[in-house]
């Protein structure tokens, strides 16, 4: 169903992917709009037990997309250096495929706001457990279940 990596050189470690979901810092989200074009947005994101959250409002173009084709593709890019002198550029990145689902019970919910505000507000943390008291019936989470993933770097 998905084809190979073409230059498995390049082909990164399961370990080195989940590093690379774990410390991105954003991802770029593409669905498939209803006019058949590829749509993307980035995105802040949590990665948990195989499973990539964000938060978004109730509504709105991707949501859209998603209800109409849950077929999504994720992608993250790690560190980056260009390398002028070799005509090239040192990289790492990783691209999931997967099935994009809203979030309706609260407890999920929860625990991936949670793990949103560890991962971006970890000082914040008492702050953002108010906010998530007021804002959790108005705020969307997404759930994204990965079905394939691949991770690639020139990293030399």
């Amino acid at each position: 169903m998905f084809k190979e990596m073409r230059n498995l050189k390049k082909h990164l470690t399961n370990e080195d992917m989940i590093r690379i979901l774990k410390e991105g810092e954003y991802g770029i989200l593409a669905t498939i709009g209803e006019n058949g074009y590829p749509h993307t947005t980035p995105l802040n994101y949590v990665y948990i037990n195989n499973v990539i959250y964000f938060h978004c409002a109730p509504e709105g173009y991707k949501l859209d997309n998603i209800n109409s084709n849950n077929k999504v593709s994720f992608c993250v890019i790690g560190e980056t250096k260009v390398l002028p002198d070799k005509f090239s550029t040192k990289y790492e990145s990783t691209i999931i495929y997967g099935r994009a689902s809203n979030i309706i019970e609260e407890e999920e919910k929860k625990t991936a706001l949670l793990a949103i505000i560890d991962k971006y507000s970890p000082e914040f943390k008492n702050e953002g457990l108010a906010y998530i008291d007021r804002a959790i019936s108005k705020t969307n989470i997404v759930k994204i279940i990965i079905d394939h993933a691949t991770a690639k770097g020139n990293i030399d």
